[in-house]
C-alpha cells in the first residue's frame, strides 16, 4: 500500500466518524493516536488530515494540532447564508444533466427517509438525496464548494434534528417532496425556491439555540 493509498484510507475512515458525530466538534485529533488505532505511520495519518483540512472537516492550529472543526452561531448563520444562496444556483445548474435514473433515486431515498425515525440515519439519506440532486452540476469547483459546507455545518443538522425531530421530520418531508416534484419537471425557478426555504428554515431555527454553539 503507498502512502497515497494509505491517506486516502485514513481520511475515509475519519471523515465518516467525524459526519456520523463519533468525533464531534473540537475532539482533538492526535497523529500518534490515529497512527496507532488505524495500523499507520504518522506521514499517511499528516496527509489525511490535509485531505479533512481542504473537505471542511478538520482545522490545523500552529502549536496545537489538529481538531474537528467547533463553530461559533456566527459561523454557522454565515455559512447557511452562503449555502442559501450557493445550492440553488448547484442545483439550477445540476437540473438539465440529471438522468432519470438520478432522479429516481432521489424518489426512493425519499421513500426510505419517511419510512424510518433515527436520526443518524436521516442524516446519511438526507445527505444522499440532496448530493443526488447536485449530481449532474458540471462546475467541479461549485460542486466541490457545496460539499464543503455541507460537511462543516453536518453536526449542527444533526442538532437541529435531535432538538424536536419527529415534528421537523415532517416538515423536511413535505419540503423533500416539493423538491423532488420540481427535479422531475426540471423547473429550475420552483427548485430553487423551495431549496432556498429550506436551507433558510434551518437556520433561522439553529439561531434560536445558541446553547449548541461554541462561544466566541
Amino acid at each position: 500500500m503507498t502512502e497515497s493509498v494509505a491517506s486516502r484510507r485514513i481520511a475515509g475512515i475519519l471523515r465518516e466518524e467525524i459526519l456520523a458525530g463519533k468525533l464531534t466538534p473540537g475532539t482533538r485529533l492526535h497523529q500518534d493516536e490515529i497512527a496507532a488505532r488505524l495500523g499507520s505511520s504518522r506521514l499517511p495519518v499528516r496527509e489525511a488530515l490535509r485531505i479533512l483540512e481542504n473537505d471542511g472537516l478538520a482545522k490545523t492550529t500552529p502549536n496545537r494540532g489538529a481538531r474537528v472543526p467547533a463553530l461559533t452561531l456566527e459561523d454557522v448563520n454565515v455559512y447557511y447564508r452562503m449555502r442559501e444562496r450557493l445550492e440553488p444556483l448547484t442545483l439550477a445548474e445540476s437540473l438539465p444533466h440529471l438522468t432519470d435514473e438520478q432522479v429516481e433515486a432521489m424518489q426512493r431515498i425519499q421513500e426510505e427517509i419517511e419510512s424510518q425515525d433515527d436520526v443518524n440515519r436521516f442524516l446519511v439519506l438526507d445527505r444522499e438525496f440532496h448530493l443526488t440532486s447536485y449530481a449532474g452540476c458540471p462546475s467541479e469547483h461549485l460542486l466541490d464548494t457545496t460539499v464543503r459546507l455541507w460537511n462543516a455545518t453536518q453536526h449542527y443538522r444533526r442538532a437541529f434534528m435531535q432538538l424536536d425531530g419527529g415534528n421537523r421530520a415532517a416538515i423536511v418531508n413535505a419540503e423533500h417532496r416539493l423538491l423532488l416534484d420540481a427535479v422531475r419537471r426540471r423547473d429550475a425557478e420552483d427548485a430553487e425556491r423551495y431549496l432556498t426555504g429550506h436551507i433558510r428554515r434551518t437556520r433561522v431555527e439553529l439561531t434560536r439555540h445558541p446553547e449548541l454553539f461554541e462561544r466566541d
